[in-house]
């Protein structure tokens, strides 16, 4: 198996959709296309031109990116194309010289073992369900 590594390829929102659909079911899909512009960058994983991997990294505008859905799809797993999917998205933010942080979300399982070796260490963060919000089970 050979995987190119490429930033910002051309993905259409069915494409990315199908990738993704092992996270998240087909009622719950976003319209991709403006999730990509709204992101400062992405990296996709292909095996030929078939995409087998990505992750987005949204930006704040100011210091923080945030690394968002990393997905490989299930038949490449455990290969290291996460990991160097990372360390990719990692290396497109540290060409942005105004941005000193990279934030994910993740559970702590998952944090040890994927996250930690790509360079993430955990902090103390503050998290709201905005769904809780929205149903009033926060005043």
């Amino acid at each position: 198996m050979s995987v190119e590594y490429r930033r910002r390829p051309a993905l259409t929102s069915e494409v990315l959709g199908e990738l993704l659909e092992s996270k998240t079911p087909p009622d719950q899909r976003q319209d991709y296309d403006q999730v990509l512009a709204r992101s400062l960058t992405w990296i996709g994983a292909f095996d030929g031109e078939r995409l087998i991997g990505y992750a987005n990294v949204a930006w704040d505008g100011g210091v923080h990116a945030f690394l968002l859905d990393p997905t490989v799809h299930p038949a490449f797993r455990r290969r290291g194309v996460g990991t160097r999917l990372v360390k990719e998205a990692l290396a497109a933010v540290a060409e942005h010289p105004e941005i000193e942080w990279v934030h994910v979300d993740s559970s702590e399982e998952l944090m040890e073992r994927f996250y930690f070796p790509t360079g993430f260490r955990p902090t103390a963060a503050g998290l709201v369900w905005v769904q809780n919000v929205r149903e009033g089970k926060i005043s």
